[in-house]
């Protein structure tokens, strides 16, 4: 009883891959808006880095920040924004660079290739709820007026937040678009004052700038201060986080009235590459100054690990230049705008794993519900939370890794396509040529992030280890699903001989084809050996090329040849699923059903993977199984026979 309530209480939340299975399912369903309301929804993850960004930059880099931060803002317009650009031309359904992939490595290939991309994606976003959230509580512990309460309570309120987090989503959240936009434009406001008060505090001081000067000096010439920001430069690039959030949020943007009918929604694309540019300039602005006016406002004393402008260098500013009451203003905005970053972290999980791993078998099918999915990510969040100790600096590189893994796959794919276009006449090699470029910087910065950081690498390979596991044993144990969501007749006779067979007419005999030696020894062995009465329906099951497919539909094509009648099944996933399937809704006199007597071991081997094998032990396991989960189900006699 206890059981059944809480099955209907985890289901109760909602199937968020419910429809049409498929990698390409189309957004019509989602209420669209100017491109320039929906930018604050993606802002709330790229812009509230300003919360952490100059805090880490500053710890990484010291007097060169700002020149680092130039170079991360170089490679932001540069190199980003021209491939998510590109991306936003080609996955304009909100799948982003993984379903670029995806389309470009089809088959078992692929699907690992996809799934290893989850693994750092799911680093990339439960590094975003947990390193938010531990922000968010510095922010809180810091602030004069709750310190008193809260003293050095990191982990505590860190936890509380990933806590209501969790309860919102379990209850039900929904992309709010005002929400955001009440959060994110009073945050830049905020931030705006803070910082041109320090542009003025730095103007007023010019010894500061003296000061900084010879702290350059220290690294030496020009020459030698540009090699010192590149080499530091890959320590800031979690500030290239949001592109992805872009891409996401795409079919929620309005285009023209011409996308409705269009094949390609070139207005929606349009207004995404707008919303990509005003959001990449936006925040290139704020990272050059905020890193010009922390680096010479706040001491190396200050900014250390540890120190009261650890991870939180605006908020510090804003309470020595300002007030503590401005600065607790800004310390609130600050812990909202991370918060709802969490929670715009949390909805993309729960938008890109269901839409990958269950339509593929590679997942449980209650991975496609909401509630248990927001259980599973919880827990992920507070074990990474304890295993960092809420640390703010501790979490940046596993963040960084997560992100630049996510571009340097976009770039991958934007190369291979304009690659692929170019050879074909409809691109040009310059383009595929600066984006190869850009996948070498990327690919650089990503190393050197490794690298220095391997903490991102280590969290990345458990989510990927995690995930090829779960898909290993859920593709395993889905096996026995009928995985055929439905029958596309190829003409009209196919569909009236259907009828006309359907409900206990024929007798079911799976074949390998329909070649006269086939067909004659099969009939020759049915009519000595079993009484079976009435017309036979020889079926035959013709694969997809691409057996990673765990669902789809099949085309059925139907002859009569005499008293008996052909069946011909194409486009399938797994032969013996699609007997199975075409058995229960066939319902015929019986099933004869022919075994191989090959290798076991080999055969299941061969089923898992390529969708063949071992067929008619598999069609009658496929039919048990089945048939245990309805009632007053119609059964076929079923025949085993020595091929």
């Amino acid at each position: 009883m206890l059981r059944e309530v809480i099955k209907r209480w985890l289901l109760a939340g909602g199937d968020l891959d419910a429809g049409t299975p498929g990698a390409h399912r189309t957004s019509s369903h989602h209420e669209t808006h100017p491109w320039y309301l929906v930018i604050w929804l993606t802002g709330v993850d790229y812009f509230s880095t300003l919360g952490y960004q100059p805090g880490i930059a500053l710890l990484a880099a010291g007097a060169i920040s700002p020149l680092a931060t130039t170079v991360l803002v170089a490679v932001t317009l540069a190199c980003a924004l021209p491939i998510y650009a590109q991306v936003a031309g080609r996955s304009y359904v909100g799948q982003g660079s993984i379903a670029m992939l995806e389309n470009l490595l089809p088959g078992w290939k692929g699907r690992v290739f996809v799934l290893v991309l989850l693994g750092f994606a799911a680093t990339d976003f439960v590094i975003t709820m947990t390193l938010s959230a531990a922000d968010a509580a510095e922010h809180a512990v810091q602030n004069p007026y709750l310190h008193p309460f809260l003293h050095h309570a990191n982990m505590k309120v860190t936890l509380l937040l990933l806590v209501l987090l969790a309860l919102v989503f379990l209850k039900g959240f929904k992309e709010a678009i005002e929400f955001a936009t009440v959060v994110c434009i009073p945050y830049l406001l905020l931030n705006v004052v803070v910082l041109v008060r320090g542009l003025y505090e730095v103007i007023s001081h010019p010894a500061l700038f003296s000061h900084w000067r010879n702290a350059l000096s220290i690294h030496g010439d020009s020459r030698a201060l540009l090699i010192a920001a590149l080499i530091a430069f890959p320590r800031l690039a979690l500030g290239l986080s949001g592109f992805e959030t872009g891409v996401s949020v795409m079919p929620l943007i309005r285009g023209d009235d011409s996308d409705e009918t269009a094949e390609r929604p070139a207005g929606r694309i349009r207004n995404t590459r707008k919303l990509l540019a005003t959001a990449a300039v936006i925040m290139s602005v704020m990272l050059i100054v905020s890193s010009f006016v922390t680096t010479l406002l706040i001491s190396p004393q200050a900014y250390r690990e540890g120190g009261p402008a650890s991870g939180r260098a605006i908020a510090y500013l804003a309470h020595q230049l300002l007030g503590n009451a401005f600065g607790s203003l800004y310390d609130f905005s600050t812990i909202l705008i991370l918060w709802f970053a969490g929670a715009s972290a949390m909805a993309g999980l729960l938008h890109l794993i269901p839409r990958y791993l269950p339509r593929v078998g590679l997942a449980p099918q209650w991975v496609a519900y909401a509630r248990p999915l927001v259980l599973v990510l919880f827990g992920f969040d507070v074990i990474v939370t304890l295993v960092f100790r809420a640390n703010v600096e501790a979490q940046g590189g596993a963040y960084a890794t997560g992100v630049l893994v996510l571009m340097l796959s976009a770039a991958t794919a934007a190369t291979v396509t304009t690659w692929k276009e170019s050879r074909a006449g409809q691109g040009s090699y310059g383009v595929c040529f600066f984006y190869a470029l850009v996948t070498l910087v990327f690919l650089y910065t990503t190393l050197a992030n490794i690298a220095e950081r391997p903490d991102g690498i280590i969290i990345a390979s458990f989510f990927i280890v995690f995930t090829l596991s779960l898909s290993g044993i859920s593709r395993y144990v889905r096996a026995k699903e009928l995985r055929v969501t439905n029958i596309d007749f190829a003409d009209e006779e196919s569909e009236r001989l259907w009828k006309q067979i359907s409900g206990k007419k024929v007798n079911f005999v799976p074949v390998r084809g329909f070649s006269k030696k086939e067909i004659g020894g099969k009939c020759e062995k049915i009519r000595k050996n079993y009484k079976a009465e009435g017309p036979l329906a020889f079926v035959h099951v013709g694969l997809l090329d691409n057996r990673s497919e765990f669902l789809g539909p099949i085309a059925v094509r139907i002859r009569q040849q005499g008293s008996d009648y052909r069946i011909e099944a194409g486009h399938a996933v797994a032969i013996a699923n699609t007997i199975a399937y075409l058995t229960v809704k066939l319902e015929p006199i019986s099933i004869i059903l022919g075994l191989s007597r090959l290798n076991l071991m080999e055969q299941s081997l061969r089923y898992f993977l390529f969708g063949e094998g071992e067929t008619g032990l598999m069609v009658y396991t496929i039919l048990v199984h089945y048939w245990a989960s309805v009632e007053d189900e119609v059964r076929p006699k079923i025949f085993l026979m020595s091929d």
